[in-house]
């Protein structure tokens, strides 16, 4: 899928992004890339192929979704610079948004 420098401009409008014209035809070119790329990951045949799993096999069961493996949220953010009650806290990304 070829994506051109007026659809970049729309996307990063849409995504509060600022782009020089000097480099849309530059993201044109690696956006279309993606696509590509994504487009020939659909081409796989995946028939009988388990899917991945990220948490490691020998890590204990969440207590929050039964028969799911995983990290509680408090161990979760243990290290983050700043947590609040298993949920990691982070400064406002869009402020005074107007659809």
């Amino acid at each position: 899928m070829r994506i051109d420098r007026d659809e970049v401009r729309r996307i990063a409008e849409l995504a509060r992004l600022e782009i020089a014209d000097d480099d849309a035809a530059a993201v044109a070119g690696q956006l279309s890339g993606v696509l590509d790329f994504v487009a020939t990951l659909q081409q796989l045949d995946l028939d009988g192929c388990e899917p991945s799993t990220f948490a490691p096999a020998d890590a204990p069961p969440r207590e929050d979704v039964p028969g799911v493996r995983g990290l509680d949220p408090f161990a979760a953010t243990a290290a983050a610079p700043e947590s609040d009650e298993g949920y990691f806290v982070v400064p406002p990304v869009v402020e005074n948004v107007n659809p």
